[in-house]
């Protein structure tokens, strides 16, 4: 077996065994499955809770949909209370869109209910397993930086 064959059925074990604890994680009731959610509003939600805020232009982009799609993406947030509009206060003719405390809240949420359920795993760890898994999504994750900043 070549080096490629093996780094190529390591990479395809490894994603199963993501997908299925992904499987096995969404078996917990999570708050994004009681919420009525569609999933670009979902997405809306991330992205302003990544940025803070941002134009309706920044959402659409972001988003890959028109501006007229993003505008009742946000309208629907809006009536459910987690997100707002307002004036940018450096050009009046944007009006800019952010999270809302229940937004907040609600993302935070969704995160903190994944983070118990895989600390729970863990927490079934032994220790020299815990020290490998911390080394890998370490390097893992300086991987994903090093890519995101070559991306940009």
């Amino acid at each position: 077996m070549s080096v490629n064959d093996e780094r190529e059925k390591l990479i395809l074990r490894i994603t199963e065994t993501q997908r299925g604890l992904g499987r096995l994680l969404a078996r917990h009731q999570s708050p994004l499955f009681r919420s009525n959610l569609t999933m670009r509003q979902l997405k809306a939600l991330v992205i302003l809770s990544v940025h803070g805020s941002a134009s309706g232009q920044d959402l659409a982009h972001d988003l890959g949909v028109g501006l007229g799609t993003v505008t009742g993406i946000v309208d629907r947030l809006v009536a459910q209370g987690l997100a707002s509009r307002h004036e940018d206060p450096h050009d009046r003719r944007v009006r800019r869109v952010e999270l809302t405390p229940a937004g907040t809240a609600l993302i935070e949420e969704i995160n903190n209910t994944g983070i118990e359920h895989y600390r729970r795993i863990m927490d079934h760890l032994d220790t020299e397993t815990l020290r490998a898994l911390d080394h890998v999504t370490r390097t893992v994750r300086s991987v994903a930086e090093k890519l995101a900043r070559d991306d940009d």
